[in-house]
């Protein structure tokens, strides 16, 4: 009997293994696809005009001047992306902290659905959001012709990433072990200091792997950025100016292309260009979280 299920055992972690293990490898295969995928579509934009142009180019007319200059999309991109980031980072750990260490239970107990609750809202109605209220606060608060620009779509974008960082962060704050708490707690410490000087950092790998997360939900947002940015290609440097974003782009023109055509394979081009940025991204991240845990 002990030796039949010792044997069922062994058959059900096999069975569990190659589950894992297959998954991994599909997953793996998936992801060579989409790359493939986007190289062979890619190849005609890359082969009629030229990289150096394509990646230093400083105006995006594929209809009108069929230039194809990538530049003002990767700056609207990292605008947004940056200001998002600002927002969204401080008050997101703040949030956890607070929901995971200093909050009341009862209180925890009613902000942790609602931030959950948040995650779940689609991208169209942060979108329109943005436009019906944010966009018109920040033309009256600037004195601008149009409330929609790349702060718009910052902060709107801080918004749809903080549940994510919150429930990650707050998760990871809350498995660390109590007896660090209650040691530091016995040396003398009061609850703040033993929250930042004890609880976050053995936290640490897990906040960054949020941040990481957080930061993905915001480069490959599309439809809110789309709305609430002013889709204008240029070159700016500032957060209260319309831009437009990579990601903005491939949806907004892809359903207007003649497939097969110089425009249509253009926007292939800086879908593989994301891609790439993205996978450099998980990338690093991965190794930061992985050295964090090491030391």
């Amino acid at each position: 009997m002990a030796r039949s299920n010792t044997r069922l055992r062994n058959i059900k972690s096999f069975l569990i293994y190659r589950f894992v293990f297959l998954n991994g490898i599909l997953s793996i295969v998936i992801l060579g696809l989409i790359l493939a995928f986007l190289i062979a579509n890619s190849i005609k934009f890359f082969s009629s005009y030229p990289i150096l142009e394509f990646l230093t180019g400083t105006k995006w007319s594929p209809t009108v001047l069929e230039e194809f200059g990538f530049l003002p999309l990767l700056t609207g991109s990292f605008i947004v992306t940056f200001g998002a980031i600002v927002i969204a980072i401080p008050l997101g750990i703040g949030s956890a902290i607070y929901i995971g260490e200093l909050a009341p239970r009862t209180v925890r107990e009613i902000l942790k659905p609602i931030i959950e609750v948040l995650a779940t809202i689609p991208s169209v109605v942060i979108g329109f959001i943005g436009i019906k209220l944010l966009a018109p606060v920040i033309k009256d608060l600037f004195n601008l012709s149009i409330g929609l620009t790349a702060l718009a779509g910052s902060v709107m974008l801080a918004f749809m990433s903080l549940p994510t960082i919150i429930s990650i962060s707050e998760d990871a704050i809350n498995a660390v072990p109590n007896r660090y708490r209650y040691a530091s707690i016995a040396l003398g410490a009061t609850k703040w200091e033993t929250t930042y000087r004890t609880i976050i950092p053995s936290a640490s790998s897990g906040i960054s792997a949020a941040v990481m997360l957080g930061l993905g939900r915001i480069v490959g947002e599309t439809m809110t950025v789309l709305m609430i940015t002013g889709n204008s290609p240029r070159i700016v440097f500032s957060w209260l100016q319309p831009v437009r974003t990579i990601t903005a782009t491939i949806a907004a023109e892809m359903g207007e292309t003649v497939q097969g055509g110089l425009h249509y394979s253009s926007l292939f081009a800086i879908g593989l260009i994301l891609f790439l940025i993205t996978f450099l991204i998980n990338f690093i991240s991965d190794r930061f979280v992985n050295k964090i845990r090491e030391s």
